[in-house]
Formats: C-alpha cells, structure tokens, sequence
C-alpha cells in the first residue's frame, strides 16, 4: 500500500536518463582555492535556540557506507546536525541529522544549495552524489547539500517491518472485493502502524514537515549562509512551502520543481494522482498508436483478471494486482521508459507476470536478496503525522465511483487507499492542508509539467497562489515525466540557471514548449 509521490522515480530514473551512469560524482579531494574555505559568518539567527545547536560545527570528513548506499567517495563530505527532537522543547533531547556536502568547484561561491529529492522519506545521502552529475553549473558555484531529513535512513531512520512481513502481506489485496478482503485490508494498515510505533519510539510524533522545514532552518545557520537557496522536488516541494511560510525574510533563491498542490487534503492528493497518472496513461497510449479509453479499458480489464488469479513470474512469485499496478506506474514518471511498459504489458497479457514484477520491484526498492528498502515506511510515517484527514470505510466506498471516473486505471486504488494509509494510526494527524504563504518573500520559482503524473501541473498555479502575489513565479514545461528541471528543456534549465546562478527572475507564467 503506497502512494504514487516517490523519491526514486523522480530522481533516480532522470539522473540515468541524463547518461551519468551508475556511480556517484567523485571530483577533487577538496583542497585549496577561496572557494574551499568555509562559509563566511553572519547567518541570521534562529530565536529561541540554545547556543550549543545555534554554535555547533560540523565535524565534516569522509562519508561511510549506509545501509541504503555506498560511500560516494572523491569530493563528498558528511557530518551529523544536531536538531531538537521536539521544536517545542528547545532546550530539550536532540536528535542527530547526517548531512552530505561538496563544496563548489569554482571560486565565485555564492553559498549552500539544498537539495530535497522528495518522497517524503526520500534519503539525501543516497542521492546527492548521483544527482550532482546532472548539475555542472550549480556546482560551481554552490555547494550542494543534502541530509536524510528526520525518520529517515542515517537520521533515525524507521523500519515499521521486516522484508519477510513485507512480502507476506503482498498477498493483501488492496483493492478489496468482500468484507472479508476489506477486513485483512484494515487490520495489515493497523498492524503497519503499530510496527512504526515500536521502531520509532518518541520520534514518531515528530517526523512532521513542520519539523523538518524548522530543522532546515538551523541547518541554514550552522552552514553559515544568511538566506536559504534550496531546490526541492516533488514532496521536496511542500517541504519547500512550509519552509518559507515559517521563515518568509530568510527565503533566497528556492526552486520548486514538479509541485505539489498545497490546497488539496489528502482524499484531493489522491484523485489528483489518478488524474495525472491517468493523462500520462493516456498520452502513452497516443504514442503507441492507440486509442487511450479502448487501451485504459484493456488495461483496467487486465489488472481484473490478475486480481482474480495473480500472474506466475519466473521469480517463483506471483504478480498480485496491487504489483502490477505499481510495475506500470513506474515508467509512466520518465517518457524514456514508456517502451518497458510496452513489454511488460505485452508480457502480462500472455499470462507472465516477469516483466511488471520487476518494475514494480524497482518501485519498492526491493533487490535480489528479498530485502527492501525503507522509502516508503518513512513516507507513510511523515505523512500520517501530517495528515489530519482519516477517512472512514464507509466514507471511502462513497467516494469510489468518482475516483473509478477520474481513471479506470488507478482510480479503485487510489479511493481504496485513502482508507487504508493512515488507517488506526498510532498518532494524530497536524493539518488537512500545509500553510504555504509566505508574505514578505523573496520570488520563488515554481515548475509545472504538463505531463507530469504524480504532481499534476495544476498544482505549480495552485501552489504560487497560496504563496502570495509577487512570491511564486510559475514556470510551466509542455513536457512529460516527474519534473522537469534536467528532462530535456533547454529552456527550462537555462531559466532555473538563470534564477539560481544570476537571480535572474523570469516573468510570471512562462511557457516552455
């Protein structure tokens, strides 16, 4: 049971996409030159802390091996911040945040630029290194930085159960049929639940976006930087938001590319991923010559026949509903892999299930040794904290035939999964929707795509309304994918260079085609 906002898909596939290979960025070793000296002092302050968060160094040095990553190696620094664990204890326990840096290549520095990949859950640790690749120009004259934010990988990261409980309850159709499908349904997000609760302790109430953008906050200050730049993807983009609603004067140069609605609850964020996925389904469809209802009534037909009698796979599993569906949403965020959907479908309709088991393995972070990754444990534990909404069994059935109308795809999932994410869930919910406005501001640039499934474009105009006038500026790509900034538009990174590197800001509704 995970939704469709993922760090991996969003990142992970356009950074190979882009030709940088398998292996992290390496660089010099950091020595010599103005640029490698540490940042000049005078950060604005952050109220209210005590001096020993507000004065801590750093101890940077060589990064290690994770248990999701190797050491990157070349160029990359980590080091751990300590942050509250409780922002409104201030003075009290602390918690630790293991960050990454490489510091910029050139001499003309202009300061930090931190990098959210999304998720939420997404690890920064794991991704900076690959993604800085892609990035030349801001590398020179930024040090890019990230961290694996609260609850997640090297930062406390939660664990709500192991990889044999996971692909036991594979089996736990998420979709249900009958009462007695709805029942196990229920009770596998309760028992989800009450694994995070175990893992997670005291932290599992304080995991929060709020808490995060607070940490980003310190994080700004102990770096040395006076204002925040800061690029934030997919959820990196709410994170993003909230940021700057909390701290509108400290707001630099912050790019916020595939963006997430800020006025939609949690029933709205999903009927608005069934209607991306669903217009990204479509246009796949077009590309192949096919019409897209008769190709959506193929497909929704095909996932009914697996719901009833699950695929064989050559791996000895079976290919569930709920694993077929996720094997297609994969390549639906990058139009590079639109044909290994044509494969897998091809693969599924003469009865094996391989081929959308193994896109669907990718999604879960789950590799040949049957171990999973913790992306999506740490996604639904934030989430949850965040979302105040709990919609009700009942409620949700009501709600199905209009999400069924969205998309015949991904419509019974996603109505079905407004019932089970936060289902019994061991804390309460903080809000039904983030504040994102940020009187005072300076511009933040916001990106749309048009074909962009997971964050709908709509959400880019959405999201610069709730910031206020004069504060978001909206950038919108006639393209496909999750994201646009490095997809393939001269246009769109020239103008995100022009804003991060000259601040240059570019004229309100800009279209690049």
């Amino acid at each position: 049971m995970s939704r469709f906002v993922r760090w991996a898909a969003a990142v992970a596939t356009a950074v190979l996409v882009a030709g940088c290979g398998g292996e992290p960025s390496g660089g010099d070793d950091g020595g010599g030159g103005k640029n490698r000296s540490d940042p000049p002092p005078g950060p604005a302050a952050v109220a209210g802390l005590p001096s020993s968060l507000t004065s801590q160094k750093p101890d940077w040095g060589r990064c290690k091996k994770t248990a999701d990553s190797s050491a990157p190696g070349g160029a990359w620094e980590c080091a751990t911040l300590r942050v509250p664990l409780d922002w409104a204890k201030p003075g009290g326990a602390t918690i630790g945040l293991a960050l990454i840096r490489a510091r910029a290549t050139g001499h003309d520095r202009i300061g930090s630029l931190l990098f959210d990949f999304g998720g939420p859950g997404g690890s920064g640790l794991s991704m900076m290194p690959y993604y800085a690749n892609s990035v030349p120009e801001l590398r020179e004259r930024y040090d890019l930085v990230s961290w694996d934010p609260r609850g997640v990988g090297a930062s406390g990261g939660i664990r709500c159960r192991g990889d044999r409980d996971i692909q036991a309850t594979e089996t736990v159709d998420t979709t249900p049929d009958t009462p007695a499908e709805e029942k196990a349904y229920l009770q596998d997000a309760t028992a989800f639940g009450k694994g995070c609760a175990r893992n997670a302790g005291k932290l599992m109430a304080h995991v929060s976006t709020t808490d995060t953008a607070r940490d980003m906050d310190l994080m700004r200050q102990v770096l040395g930087d006076r204002k925040m730049h800061y690029f934030g993807i997919s959820y990196g983009t709410e994170l993003g938001g909230v940021y700057a609603h909390l701290f509108p004067r400290n707001v630099g140069r912050l790019v916020l590319d595939a963006v997430v609605d800020p006025t939609a609850d949690s029933v709205g964020h999903a009927e608005n991923q069934a209607r991306g996925f669903q217009r990204a389904l479509d246009d796949y469809l077009k590309s192949t010559g096919q019409d897209p209802k008769q190709g959506s009534r193929r497909i929704a037909d095909l996932l009914r026949r697996i719901d009833a009698k699950p695929l064989p796979t050559s791996s000895g599993r079976r290919l569930t509903q709920t694993l077929a569906i996720t094997g297609i949403v994969l390549p639906l965020y990058s139009q590079t892999r639109w044909p290994t959907l044509t494969a897998a479908l091809k693969a599924a309709e003469q009865g094996d299930g391989s081929r959308l088991l193994s896109l669907a393995d990718d999604y879960n972070e789950r590799d040949a040794s049957g171990h999973y990754g913790t992306t999506t444990h740490a996604q639904r534990v934030i989430s949850c904290l965040d979302d105040r909404q709990r919609p009700t069994l009942a409620e949700t059935k009501r709600r199905l035939p209009e999400f069924e109308k969205i998309s015949p795809v991904f419509g019974d999932f996603l109505g079905w999964d407004t019932a089970g994410w936060c289902h019994d869930w061991p804390v309460p919910g903080q809000y039904d929707t983030p504040k994102v406005s940020a009187p005072g501001a300076a511009p933040i640039l916001l990106i749309g795509n048009t074909g962009d499934p997971a964050t709908p474009y709509e959400g880019a105009r959405r999201m610069a309304d709730e910031l206020g006038k004069g504060v978001g500026v909206e950038l919108t790509w006639k393209g496909e994918g999750h994201g646009a900034y490095g997809n393939g538009s001269d246009c769109v990174d020239s103008t995100v260079n022009a804003y991060l590197l000259k601040g240059k800001v570019p004229k309100d509704g800009k279209v690049c085609s």
